[in-house]
């Protein structure tokens, strides 16, 4: 993995190193299952924070690029992977809140495709 930081750019240093890995991963340059140096580690050779690398590691996570496997380190995530979850998630916080609302199974499923029919319409 190659990142150049620079520091004149109107760019912060974080979106940089967010924005180059990211870009590698869509390339393949940094293939699914690539272990990604650790925060420390990566900031120390960038010549950066480790906050910095820390909050650019976040805002990929976020955007299912990466996956942090607790002590085991941060990899590159299988395209897709993180999207199905926060379906999964949203779907089942969804079933919860209806199933708290005393809402009929029918009635909230209907509601969800009331829901999709309007976002596809936008």
């Amino acid at each position: 993995m190659t990142l150049k930081i620079h520091i004149v750019e109107g760019a912060a240093p974080y979106e940089q190193v967010r924005a180059q890995i990211a870009e590698q991963a869509r390339s393949g340059a940094l293939p699914v299952g690539h272990r990604l140096p650790t925060v420390r580690g990566l900031a120390e050779s960038l010549g950066l924070a480790a906050n910095t690398v820390a909050k650019a590691y976040r805002a990929l996570e976020a955007d299912g690029v990466i996956e942090t496997r607790g002590r085991n380190g941060t990899f590159v995530a299988a395209a897709g992977s993180a999207a199905a979850r926060e379906l999964a998630a949203a779907a089942q916080a969804y079933a919860e809140r209806a199933r708290r609302l005393g809402v009929a199974q029918d009635d909230a499923v209907a509601a969800v495709r009331d829901a999709l029919r309007a976002a596809h319409r936008e």
